[in-house]
């Protein structure tokens, strides 16, 4: 039976392979790995010694869902997890692993490139754009020093400083620094990123100046003499206004946060009506703001892109100011693509808003508006909303306006009869404008 006798030991050494893999993975077995991951990671001084470290973490992460973690039982509500006890541990493990790398070549680029977003990004002030040169040209002296280097700073404008750190990351990225082998060397060029950023952050921004200093730098009180008004701001604004330059009177709105300053602003721009301003006032439009809808309308047709916003305040009946500001100003501008959404106001309820729908049509000159005039004016209950569509009437100028308003010589009301009058005069001459009677014009 020596065959049998053979087999014996094979077959025992096969049961306790099959033993020692089917060893089962506990979180006791796991916190005893971690432990000596842990030891292993305070004892690595090399990358490669950190690597080492990684791959043991990773495998005891992989056998994370193999273990077997012991149920919670119904009194264990407020029991810690012991999975989620390891998981934290190995999370911690990792964090200092990551700590305890580098610092790496690539730092000292990311540094770099850091500070040439600061150059390039920053609005400085005259003396900021002085002060950065020397923190960059000493950086450069540094890695010169460092590496061996020939990094040039060649001028004084931002182009020039960040030409200057283009040379620098190419001559880091050139040396191919190992982070065991020159841990000193990229420990130096750290050294002077650090200082290079420090020179740059004490050097003076454009937001570091205080309101009246930077619109002192910008020139906003240049035009003040001998001036009476208080404040200062106030008296340069009037000059400003004065002068028609739209610029330095949005300088000062952006500028000054008081709501006296921002109502004399808005004002100043309301009676230049120049379209210099329409990118601020139309995004002001947008939010509702009624003084900038007045600004766009006094811009007439150079406000002609706000229409579409404006429109959209037509039907605006619960805000009637905004209605009354937003029909003024749609008429000041005088584009058809408002007739129909002002003609339809002529049947609203509110009889101090129809006027001033009226008076729009009027004032845009639509031939389509004659026919919804001509209806206000015969059964409107208001004399106000009549007398502004026989007002209407006359400004679209054409025969079949001005017969409509002729009709009313007669009427009742005084200011319907007086418009009256005039389409008549105007239908009785040769030419309706060579009357010498001048057109209002709002």
């Amino acid at each position: 039976m020596s065959d049998g006798d053979d087999e014996t030991p094979a077959e025992e050494s096969s049961g306790a392979e099959d033993t020692d893999e089917s060893v089962a993975i506990t979180p006791e077995s796991l916190e005893t790995r971690l432990e000596e991951a842990r030891v292993e990671l305070e004892a690595a001084e090399t990358e490669s010694d950190l690597d080492d470290v990684e791959a043991r973490l990773d495998d005891i992460e992989s056998d994370f869902d193999a273990a077997e973690f012991p149920e919670p039982g119904e009194d264990d509500e407020d029991a810690e997890d012991p999975r989620e006890e390891l998981e934290s541990t190995l999370s911690d493990l990792r964090d200092e692993l990551e700590e305890k790398r580098g610092p790496y070549g690539e730092d000292v680029v990311e540094d770099i490139e850091s500070a040439q977003s600061k150059i390039s990004d920053t609005r400085w002030t005259e003396r900021g754009a002085d002060e950065i040169v020397g923190p960059v040209e000493s950086f450069a002296a540094d890695v010169n020093e460092i590496l061996g280097a020939s990094v040039s700073v060649d001028g004084t404008d931002e182009e020039d400083l960040t030409a200057a750190l283009d040379e620098a990351i190419a001559a880091v990225e050139g040396a191919n620094l190992d982070a065991d082998d020159d841990e000193e060397t990229i420990a130096s060029l750290l050294e002077a990123t650090d200082e290079l950023e420090s020179g740059l952050e004490e050097s003076q921004e454009w937001d570091d100046l205080e309101t009246n200093e930077k619109l002192e730098a910008q020139g906003y009180y240049d035009v003040l003499g001998h001036y009476k008004d208080y404040p200062p701001e106030w008296a340069a604004l009037k000059e400003w206004e004065k002068r028609g330059r739209v610029d330095m009177i949005l300088l000062a709105k952006d500028s000054l946060q008081s709501d006296f300053m921002e109502r004399h602003c808005m004002e100043a721009l309301i009676r230049l009506g120049d379209p210099e301003a329409f990118d601020e006032m139309h995004q002001l439009a947008q939010r509702r703001d009624k003084d900038a809808i007045k600004a766009l309308g006094k811009m007439g047709s150079g406000a002609e892109e706000a229409v579409e916003t404006l429109v959209e305040y037509v039907d605006a009946d619960s805000d009637p100011q905004l209605q009354k500001v937003t029909f003024k100003a749609l008429g000041e501008i005088g584009s058809p693509e408002a007739t129909q959404a002002l003609a339809d106001k002529l049947e609203m309820e509110n009889d101090t808003v129809r006027p001033l729908a009226a008076r729009a049509l009027g004032l845009i000159g639509d031939t389509r508006a004659v026919k919804p005039l001509t209806d206000s004016l015969e059964n409107d209950g208001s004399n106000n909303v009549r007398a502004a569509a026989a007002w209407a009437l006359r400004q679209i100028g054409t025969d079949e306006a001005l017969q409509a308003a002729a009709e009313y010589t007669d009427d009742r009301a005084f200011l319907v009869q007086n418009e009256a009058e005039i389409a008549t005069e105007w239908l009785s001459s040769d030419e309706s404008d060579a009357t010498g009677t001048e057109k209002p014009t709002a």
